[in-house]
């Protein structure tokens, strides 16, 4: 499926603080901890828990969330289809649809319980 300006943007002024506890409930249900949880996220997008904490508290949006986000330069060997779409193949000018669907795919290989060093991928 190809990405579109609409729904680039309905992803990109969605409230993360919305999101977040969804992603949570699903990694909690698949026996993951929240350490590992924000593992990950630290890894993706360098923020630490407490400035994940402030970023919730303020309700930003997915735009302001990755805009500010320092992407882990590793970030683009994550591959693969989320919600029909494939990852390496989304625009560049979809970045913001891009990142969301990079860590959405992060989150699913932690539910599915894969190896915590492939999950956070490094450079051979």
């Amino acid at each position: 499926m190809k990405v579109t300006t609409k729904k680039n943007e309905q992803v990109a002024n969605m409230i993360f603080a919305t999101i977040y506890p969804l992603y949570w409930n699903r990694l909690e249900k698949h026996g993951r901890t929240r350490e590992e949880f924000h593992q990950v996220i630290e890894w993706f997008t360098g923020y630490d828990e407490s400035k994940l904490q402030a970023l919730i508290e303020e309700k930003v949006t997915f735009r302001t969330f990755f805009e500010n986000a320092k992407i882990h330069p590793n970030a683009r060997m994550i591959k693969g289809v989320v919600c029909g779409y494939r990852i390496e193949e989304i625009e560049d000018e979809f970045e913001t649809y891009k990142q969301c669907r990079r860590m959405e795919k992060l989150i699913d290989e932690l539910a599915r319980g894969r190896k915590m060093d492939k999950i956070l991928r490094k450079e051979k």
